[in-house]
């Protein structure tokens, strides 16, 4: 890939924002292996698919010649991250850090080549700082300055309390990158404040200011909210190949598109063809097949992949499930549709509380996996055929 412009396009695919790409484009011309960094606090053990579009452009990264650095913040995530929080994160406890570290490092190998891979812990220069250090590197902002972030604004307009310690986290993940030197820096678009100032203080110690590449955030199953493990709406990229499948396959048509454009490596020409498929009336099922197998192909094989789709054909194509299933509509507010009110509209249910009676005994399934979350919510656009008990079905699309 030695074409310049082929590269910046490779980069900018999917990418939401780069501050600044002028930056970027002057580096890479500069032709030596730029050092990229990824920061991450081990603040939960899973990583699932929202992680991943990082970690793809990482592997990009990679793949292009450059030094790749994974940092875990075990020193940040004792701290607590404030980023698009409304009330103080709890810090976690070092032996949380060091064990959920350690399942970082070897999931993130399931995308990362090890042999490119640094893997670099923050407390190595952030504990060697001291008191005299942290005192240093707090002169570097005033307080107004911290206070034009939206979430701390928010919270002290409501009322809300905000620690001291969380004024310093911005400060100490831009010091990473001045410890690291990083060329370019990645994150989610939440992390913007963070991502800038680790430009601010490299430019206040003399350094050249890292560029800045903001990847979107995934949206989860449900196609309202980010995909993460509070809002039980993810996909950990170490479930069982039927399971991914399933999730996969649950995924709203239009919400499809995005999680080809965002997880998948196929060219982008492809997708387009993909979508104009679709336009010719090509079951919409089928292409969500094939990202699905894709997926499930690189975290676990494609023997997996193949067998995850022989077990779904099996369900639903084999006689698992009556053909004169009735089909309707529902309507969606704006938060989407909850799975309680969607099985009571549908009539599989008398009532919401019957509903969620139901989801607790184990007794509904969404296209054949059973439903564990009964306050799981479905955004328009969603198709699927919901069960309840092992007779009432229906095939629901949400506008």
């Amino acid at each position: 890939m030695a074409d310049l412009a082929q590269v910046m396009a490779e980069i900018k695919r999917g990418t939401e924002e780069i501050l600044l790409e002028s930056d970027l484009l002057e580096k890479l011309k500069e032709g030596r292996p730029l050092k990229i960094k990824l920061g991450a606090d081990p603040t939960a053990p899973d990583i699932h698919l929202g992680h991943t579009v990082i970690l793809n452009k990482l592997r990009l990264f990679q793949e292009l010649g450059h030094e790749v650095i994974f940092l875990i913040g075990d020193f940040t995530g004792m701290v607590g991250d404030p980023s698009g929080k409304n009330t103080t994160r709890p810090p976690l406890t070092r032996e949380q850090v060091i064990a959920n570290a350690e399942t970082y490092k070897q999931q993130v190998y399931k995308i990362l080549d090890p042999a490119k891979t640094r893997i670099e812990f923050n407390s190595s220069w952030l504990e060697a700082l001291g008191a005299a250090g942290m005192i240093r590197l707090a002169s570097h902002q005033t307080v107004a300055r911290m206070m034009e972030r939206d979430d701390f604004k928010k919270r002290y307009a409501a009322g809300q309390s905000i620690a001291i310690h969380e004024f310093m986290y911005p400060l100490l993940q831009g010091w990473d990158s001045v410890a690291l030197h990083a060329d370019v820096e990645l994150g989610g678009t939440d992390q913007k404040f963070n991502l800038l100032m680790g430009r601010e203080l490299q430019k206040a110690e003399g350094q050249k200011p890292q560029t800045v590449i903001m990847m979107p955030l995934l949206e989860g199953l449900d196609g309202v909210k980010k995909m993460s493990k509070s809002a039980a709406n993810y996909i950990g990229i170490s479930e069982a190949p039927d399971e991914m499948f399933g999730k996969l396959m649950s995924i709203s048509d239009e919400l499809m598109w995005r999680y080809f454009e965002l997880l998948s490596f196929r060219p982008l020409n492809e997708i387009a063809d993909l979508k104009q498929q679709v336009k010719n009336d090509a079951n919409p099922r089928d292409i969500k097949i094939l990202l699905a197998k894709e997926i499930i192909a690189r975290f676990h094989d494609e023997a997996a992949a193949a067998g995850a789709e022989q077990n779904f054909i099996n369900r639903f194509q084999k006689g698992a499930m009556p053909d004169d299933i009735p089909e309707l509509t529902l309507a969606a507010g704006d938060e989407g549709l909850p799975l309680a009110n969607l099985l009571k509209e549908a009539g599989l249910v008398g009532s919401t509380s019957e509903a969620m009676r139901m989801v607790k005994q184990g007794a509904v399934k969404l296209d054949g996996e059973k439903i564990e979350d009964s306050k799981q919510v479905f955004a328009a656009g969603t198709t699927a055929i919901f069960q309840v008990g092992k007779r009432k079905f229906a095939k629901v699309t949400i506008s």
